[in-house]
């Protein structure tokens, strides 16, 4: 498909989030598989800020993009946490041994692969809610107009999840997101479950618990906690052909996650 045309589909799949009660997890999952179809990078992931105005993990592309993204969290330092805070994007930052910026996370970043990468706001109106990130296994450009397409996809998911704060108080807002964040938990908890079971990685673990989801129609939290309280066994779940996706992990991962 070209991308013009990988563009429109995704822009009419996160308006289709555009509902009452959406899945916050599964709209940034796919827009975080989309930027990494759709355009020159890697791996990318999503940062939301929780109602304390922490940063907390929500969705990313694979597993050792989550696993990044926990350690920029723990670090207090990457992209993410600048881009967040700042509310400014970073473009085409090239990842190497000497770099000053991230002293902490690059040498991660570069362990897992990464060479270069990109960030940018989810923000509306003037208020950023989280992050994009973009990585890249080469270091290069990533062109203004890939730039621009991708700052208009997370503008697409912001405005997804902001779509009621003038008819909702602030209270309500941040428990959402702190519900979805809280769900996060609970996904990794049924990934785990759903491993364990069919002796799967983590990547297809979630890719069987989302293709389930999305063939009956059910909410992908909703049928993780199922998997949890075991009302649902974890071998049941469909089954899905993983195709091959792009990626950059390499043995420091599988310490990492080991």
């Amino acid at each position: 498909m070209p991308r013009e045309s990988r563009v429109i589909a995704t822009l009419v799949e996160l308006a289709d989030n555009l509902v009452d009660n959406f899945d916050i997890i599964e709209l940034l999952t796919t827009l975080s598989n989309r930027c990494v179809e759709t355009f020159d990078v890697d791996a990318a992931g999503v940062m939301l800020a929780a109602a304390d105005g922490d940063l907390q993990y929500v969705a990313s592309s694979n597993e050792s993009m989550r696993i990044l993204e926990l350690f920029q969290l723990q670090a207090n330092e990457g992209p993410c946490v600048d881009c967040f805070r700042d509310g400014q994007p970073i473009i085409n930052h090239a990842l190497r041994d000497n770099d000053t910026r991230w002293p902490l996370f690059t040498p991660q970043a570069i362990a897992y692969g990464f060479h270069s990468v990109h960030c940018l706001p989810l923000r509306l109106r003037g208020r950023t809610v989280g992050a994009l990130n973009l990585f890249r296994a080469v270091e290069g450009s990533l062109g203004a107009d890939d730039v621009l397409l991708a700052q208009g996809l997370a503008d697409v998911a912001t405005i997804a999840i902001l779509q009621h704060q003038t008819a909702l108080d602030a209270r309500t807002l941040n428990d959402q997101l702190s519900n979805a964040l809280n769900s996060r938990i609970i996904i990794e908890q049924a990934k785990g479950r759903i491993g364990q079971a069919t002796q799967c990685t983590m990547d297809d673990a979630f890719a069987r618990l989302r293709t389930h989801a999305r063939n009956h129609n059910l909410r992908l939290t909703d049928v993780a906690r199922s998997i949890v309280t075991g009302d649902v066994e974890a071998t049941t779940l469909d089954k899905v052909v993983v195709h091959s996706v792009k990626s950059t992990a390499t043995s420091a991962e599988k310490t990492a996650t080991s």
